[in-house]
């Protein structure tokens, strides 16, 4: 293959100026890293550039075959359905321009230990302020984004084991900011009748957003009904270098041709455990009503966890997808937004530990 190519890189977008700023940090250090290569980036929502604008400045400037890479750390509905149908669309618009789309950042070493880092900050911290904790009285919560996708959710709980076992913890569990179950606040609820004396809390995010803010909020609530436990806010990946150097190596494996997605356990294309209705479904993606409709400033006071909460009930109309691309496609229901397009049901949507946890008040 040619090494003739520029890179678009493609977020999901977000209502926090913060998280704005955090992705374009990507797209500048692979600016660096392919300094002869030009770099663009956009968002499925909420932000701009939308990816159409992006990759129209990639074509305005000659380009005419890109490397798009999700700016996600697993396969899940926007990876797999909503950034494939943008670029797909832009395709069939642009013939004489060719897209190759790469992988997520995935299960990774690299991003394993630039997890580790994150939590061993909070601990060192900690350690000077308070004083140390033996390790095996310490637990650890990682906190996922949340998919109607058992295998994205599958991969935080991978994420978590391997921090758990790898860094020496005393147990380890795994929360969701949404859509799925445990949620934050019922997941450190069990934690903390566990017994131990501190609980370190990482969100495994990207960037910061609404559903960091959300997991930060819900820490700092249980924190407050168990006053005997020191509770720890990990912060999240960031522009970490080896998250960076992750994202590199994913323009290289196109490059190599070795960057399939995995597709084992995918509920688009394999009877999985609960999702067997959704084999098959027809790629399409949902975001065209809130492109670029702008992020704004969140603080603290205006930020309400319990808004636009999704309990898979209000989607009651099916859409489908299919695999054109070669990749099994789904879409979440936690958005930060309200919306009247229709999404397969999730099957747990009402699950005691759930979104209907954070409606009980």
């Amino acid at each position: 293959m040619s090494e003739d190519f520029g890179i678009m890189v493609c977020g999901h977008g977000s209502r926090d100026e913060g998280a704005v700023r955090e992705f374009a940090v990507v797209a500048e250090a692979l600016r660096e890293r392919f300094a002869d290569r030009e770099v663009e980036h956009g968002f499925l929502e909420f932000a701009t550039p939308i990816i159409r604008e992006g990759l129209d400045k990639l074509v305005a400037r000659g380009v005419t075959r890109i490397f798009a890479l999700p700016g996600m750390l697993f396969a899940a509905g926007h990876a797999k359905n909503d950034i494939p149908s943008v670029l797909n669309t832009y395709a069939a618009q642009n013939p004489n321009v060719e897209i190759i789309y790469g992988r997520e950042l995935g299960i990774d070493l690299k991003m394993i230990r630039a997890a580790g880092d994150r939590v061993q900050e909070a601990i060192a911290r900690a350690d000077a302020e308070f004083g140390k904790v033996p390790m095996h009285e310490t637990m650890l919560l990682t906190v996922g984004r949340g998919a109607s996708d058992p295998d994205a959710n599958s991969n935080v709980a991978k994420v978590a084991r391997m921090l758990w076992e790898g860094m020496g913890f005393g147990w380890g569990e795994t929360a969701y900011s949404g859509v799925t179950f445990p949620l934050v606040e019922p997941g450190l609820e069990h934690v903390a009748r566990l017994g131990y004396r501190r609980i370190v809390v990482f969100p495994y995010f990207l960037f910061t957003g609404v559903l960091v803010k959300r997991i930060y909020h819900y820490t700092d609530v249980v924190a407050a009904r168990h006053p005997d436990i020191e509770f720890l806010k990990a912060s999240y990946l960031n522009d970490h270098p080896l998250v960076l150097d992750t994202f590199a190596e994913r323009v290289r494996e196109i490059l190599d041709k070795t960057n399939a997605m995995n597709c084992k356990l995918c509920k688009y294309r394999e009877q999985m455990l609960g999702f067997e209705g959704e084999v098959g479904m027809v790629q399409e993606s949902h975001h065209h009503h809130v492109e670029g409709i702008g992020s704004s400033k969140l603080s603290d006071e205006d930020f309400d966890p319990t808004a636009h909460v999704h309990t898979g009930h209000e989607h009651d109309k099916e859409h489908s997808h299919d695999h054109s691309n070669g990749h099994e496609h789904e879409h979440s229901h936690d958005h930060e937004h309200n919306h009247d397009h229709a999404h397969h049901p999730y099957p747990h949507a009402d699950h005691p530990l759930g979104p209907r946890s954070m409606l009980k008040k």
